[in-house]
């Protein structure tokens, strides 16, 4: 479960602690992922975007290797856009 959100934090730490989350989730996989989308990444994005990440990453690891590896459809309601974008930039960057 995702850590709440200090009310007022700011951007940079925010970005912070998403980083944080992106490299330590739980599964080497989805650090491998995760990790170098965000520090890719984080520093160009505004709150909406962060939003959007965080919530993605509040999927359980093992849902978001599934459709990382394309093993399962990405259910509605989760951002598949987002998810897209990760993976395009783990297929350029590997």
């Amino acid at each position: 479960m995702a850590p709440e959100k200090a009310a007022g934090e700011d951007l940079p730490m925010r970005r912070r602690r998403l980083r944080y989350r992106a490299w330590h989730r739980g599964t080497k996989e989805m650090d491998l992922v995760l990790g170098p989308f965000a520090d890719a990444h984080l520093d160009g994005f505004d709150t909406p975007e962060l939003d959007r990440l965080e919530a993605l990453m509040d999927k359980e690891d093992t849902d978001l290797l599934k459709w990382v590896m394309g093993q399962e459809p990405v259910p509605a309601g989760t951002d598949a856009a987002l998810l897209d974008t990760i993976v395009s930039f783990r297929l350029r960057t590997q």
